[in-house]
Formats: structure tokens, C-alpha cells, sequence
């Protein structure tokens, strides 16, 4: 894998503010590629940055992540839904294209 794309993905997961997320296919808008590509770099390199806030297009994790991220999210404030304890899309999303 091309190591200037692997640090530019891991240079926008860094960005992430804490308690927000953010989703592989906004990552791929940004950084080239597609969603799988960022989940390939994420798999491969992502351990030392904040990976718990990068999810998928419905605001889920792979199972295997679960119980770590959500301490991550309990711990950053990021919004979740009432009743179901999921994120909360629509106030939690971050966009790299604008920062915001």
C-alpha cells in the first residue's frame, strides 16, 4: 500500500475531534480510494490513532470493536441515541472535506 496514502488517511483520522466520528466513505472523499481502502489502511495501521471514530455509514463498528469504542464514547462525550445506546449519526458526524 502506497505510504503516502496511509498517512494521509491516518493524518485525517487524527483530526477527528473527540467525540465526534466519522465514516470510511466521507475518509475516501477526501483521501482517494474507496471505503474498503480505508479499511484496509485502518486494519493495517490504524492502532495508534483514535480508530474508534472512524465507523460505517450507519454509525456501527465491526463487533469485535464494540466494547472498546463505546468506552472511547462514554468517555468523549460523543452522542449517542436514547434507548438503543448507537451513535447518533446526525450530531456526532464530522466531515473531513470541511472541518466540521
Amino acid at each position: 500500500m502506497d505510504e503516502g496514502y496511509v498517512e494521509r488517511v491516518l493524518d485525517l483520522v487524527e483530526r477527528i475531534p473527540p467525540g465526534r466520528v466519522t465514516t470510511y466513505g466521507a475518509l475516501a472523499e477526501v483521501a482517494g480510494g474507496g471505503p474498503r481502502q480505508i479499511g484496509s489502511v485502518m486494519a493495517r495501521y490504524g492502532a495508534p490513532v483514535p480508530w474508534w471514530r472512524v465507523v460505517r455509514a450507519d454509525g456501527t463498528l465491526p463487533p469485535s470493536h464494540d466494547d472498546q469504542a463505546r468506552a472511547e464514547y462514554l468517555a468523549e462525550g460523543t452522542p449517542l441515541r436514547n434507548g438503543s445506546g448507537a451513535l447518533d449519526m446526525r450530531r456526532a458526524f464530522w466531515d473531513p472535506a470541511t472541518g466540521d
